[in-house]
C-alpha cells in the first residue's frame, strides 16, 4: 500500500463529470410506472433500458467489460456483459420499492446482524461502510426486519443534491434520511444523529472531488480508495462495518454485515496506524465480495486510472 496522495485518482473526480442520463420527469414516470403495475410488469422495460446502456454508452460498457475481465480472470462474454449491465438498472429499479418501504416485495437475507446488535448496545450509532455494490438502498430493510433503528446516509454536498432531486421523486420522506457532508451544521448534526444511535451509511469507494487517497491493490491492479471517511471514523470514535446489499437474482437480496473497525479505544498517537488497518480491511473484503458476487459492482469507469493521468476518461 502506498501512502496519501495529494488528490484522487482520476477515474474518482470524473465520474462526477459524466452526463446524467435520467431525468426528474422520467423518474417520476418510472416510479409511477412501477408503484402502478407492481415490480413484475414494470421491470420488462428495464431489458430495453440495459441493452440500450450496452450499445450506446460505450465509455461505461468499456469500463464493465474492464471490471468483468479482471473479476472473471478472462474476456466477458457478450451475455455477460448484459447481466452486469441489467443488474445495475435493476438495484435502481427496485430502489423506488425499497425507498417506499414495500419491503415485502423482496426475500431478504441478514448476514451478521449480530455485529450491528452489539454495536449498537451502548445507546449510541454505528458507521456501515459500504461501496456502489448492490443496492445500499437495501439497507432500509434492516431496520424494518431488525433493529427498528432508522438510517441515515452521509454524502458529499453536491452529490446529496443531485440524489435528493431523484429521493423527491420517488419518496419525499426518504430525502429526511440523508446527510450532506461539507456545510457548516454537518459535523454537528452528524455527532448528534451517532449520539442518538443512528446507523450512518457511507460509500467508501470513491469521492467526487479533491480529496486525499491511497492506493491500495485491488482485482489485480492499483487502485486509489478516499481517506476521507476513515478519518470521519476516526474522529467520531465509533466502531465500523463493513455492509453490502447484493442482488442474487430474481426478488433476492443479502445484507451483510463484517467487522471492520472499532475507534472507541484508538488513542492519538495509534490512529494513523488504525486507519490505515481499517482501510485495507475494507478494500479486502470489497474485492472479496466482487469476486463472489461479479455483476453488483456498478463503478462504470476506469476505476484503476492513475491520479497523474493528463486526461480525464471519455
Amino acid at each position: 500500500m502506498s501512502g496519501p496522495a495529494d488528490r484522487p485518482p482520476a477515474s474518482a473526480a470524473s465520474w462526477t463529470r459524466q452526463a446524467e442520463r435520467s431525468s426528474t420527469a422520467i423518474m417520476r414516470f418510472m416510479v409511477w410506472l412501477s408503484l402502478s403495475l407492481g415490480r413484475r410488469a414494470s421491470r420488462l422495460v428495464l431489458f430495453g433500458i440495459a441493452a440500450y446502456f450496452l450499445l450506446f454508452a460505450p465509455a461505461a460498457a468499456r469500463a464493465s467489460r474492464d471490471y468483468l475481465q479482471r473479476v472473471l480472470g478472462r474476456r466477458p462474454s457478450l451475455a455477460e456483459r448484459y447481466r452486469h449491465v441489467l443488474a445495475f438498472a435493476t438495484t435502481i429499479h427496485d430502489r423506488i420499492y425499497f425507498l417506499n418501504e414495500r419491503f415485502e416485495l423482496f426475500d431478504i437475507e441478514i448476514e451478521g446482524a449480530e455485529l450491528v446488535d452489539a454495536a449498537l448496545a451502548d445507546g449510541h450509532g454505528v458507521l456501515l461502510f459500504g461501496a456502489h455494490l448492490g443496492s445500499f438502498e437495501a439497507l432500509r430493510a434492516l431496520g424494518w426486519l431488525h433493529t427498528r433503528h432508522p438510517v441515515c446516509m452521509l454524502m458529499h454536498e453536491e452529490n446529496a443534491r443531485k440524489i435528493n432531486a431523484v429521493l423527491a421523486a420517488i419518496n419525499p420522506r426518504a430525502v429526511h434520511d440523508m446527510l450532506a457532508i461539507g456545510r457548516l451544521d454537518s459535523m454537528l448534526q452528524l455527532r448528534d444523529r451517532i449520539e442518538a444511535g443512528q446507523m450512518i451509511g457511507v460509500l467508501a469507494d470513491r469521492s467526487p472531488g479533491l480529496e486525499a487517497s491511497a492506493a491500495h491493490p485491488f482485482l489485480g491492479g492499483s487502485a486509489h480508495f478516499p481517506l476521507g471517511p476513515f478519518r470521519l471514523a476516526a474522529m467520531l470514535r465509533r466502531p465500523v462495518l463493513f455492509m453490502s446489499g447484493l442482488y442474487l437474482g430474481g426478488r433476492r437480496y443479502r445484507l451483510r454485515f463484517s467487522q471492520l473497525a472499532d475507534f472507541r479505544a484508538v488513542d492519538a498517537r495509534s490512529r494513523a496506524t488504525a486507519m490505515a488497518d481499517a482501510q485495507q480491511a475494507y478494500v479486502r473484503l470489497l474485492e472479496a465480495h466482487c469476486r463472489e458476487a461479479p455483476y453488483n459492482w456498478f463503478n462504470f469507469f476506469d476505476f484503476w486510472r492513475h491520479p497523474d493521468a493528463d486526461t480525464p476518461p471519455r
